[in-house]
């Protein structure tokens, strides 16, 4: 039967192994070094293995492949000691937030102020439905696409293409009270925290150099040790990808100041 499943580019595999961790139903495996998938049928080609992957080697094809055994995985897992987690009903195929967007402000979409006052629940508590969204009317988005995260995004998108590229802390947006207008505006953000995500960002961000024509990266980073390593992340994706690129750094500091710039 044609379905979609996982498919595993091998020269772009670096093996980690975190697909592998991530697969529910141990249908990928390392051997040699590297991810494969070990049988058609323990594949459910939902996809949860996409975004482990922090060199974009996984897809999902739609090829002739033996359906899903699902029996086989829950006694196969069995044996291992290990159980099926159970999905939600009416789960679709593949991540929809994997799916690379170019977004727009939302004021030119409605005509409107992009924080309009709906009617929103309190989720218990009272009076918070009438004031979320007051501080914030009339401020747009300056999300600019999507996925923002950089394990997620991909490698090749049409917002790379002459982008004013944005790599910032995760914290840094919470930190620095205006984040959008000073820092998202105009550019294409992408986030980490290089301290808790168990990746190397310069391997992702040297694909996404080589792969698009960027224009210029300006790193938001917060005043910790950690923080340091997305900037330097930055330095060794500049130096793999062999392009000399304008890159400034800003750091922000835990009262929301920039320090240095």
């Amino acid at each position: 039967m044609k379905r979609k499943i996982v498919h595993i580019d091998s020269e772009r595999c670096t093996g980690c192994g975190l697909c592998a961790k991530a697969c529910h139903e141990g249908a990928i495996a390392m051997q040699d070094g590297k991810a494969v998938l070990i049988k058609d049928d323990y594949c459910d080609g939902l996809g949860d293995c996409l975004p482990a992957c922090p060199a974009d080697a996984i897809s999902i094809q739609e090829r002739e492949a033996a359906p899903y055994d699902e029996a086989a995985v829950k006694a196969r897992l069995a044996a291992q000691g290990k159980r099926l987690p159970a999905r939600e009903p009416g789960a679709g195929r593949g991540c929809p937030g994997l799916k690379p967007q170019t977004l727009k402000p939302l004021a030119s979409l409605a005509g409107q102020p992009a924080h309009a006052s709906n009617a929103m629940p309190s989720a218990g508590l009272p009076g918070l439905a009438g004031q979320l969204g007051q501080t914030g009317q009339g401020q747009v988005s300056c999300l600019a696409q999507w996925p923002v995260q950089l394990r997620l995004a991909p490698v090749k998108a049409p917002y790379f293409e002459g982008a004013r590229l944005l790599v910032a802390a995760d914290c840094a947006a919470y930190a620095y009270p205006g984040f959008h207008q000073d820092f998202m505006k105009g550019r294409v953000t992408l986030i980490g925290c290089p301290k808790l995500d168990p990746v190397d960002y310069s391997e992702k961000l040297a694909e996404i150099l080589k792969a698009n024509a960027i224009r210029s990266i300006l790193v938001a980073r917060m005043q910790v040790p950690c923080c340091q390593g997305i900037a330097n992340a930055v330095q060794r994706a500049l130096d793999a990808c062999g392009r000399c690129l304008p890159w400034s750094i800003a750091v922000i500091d835990a009262q929301g100041r920039i320090v240095d710039f």
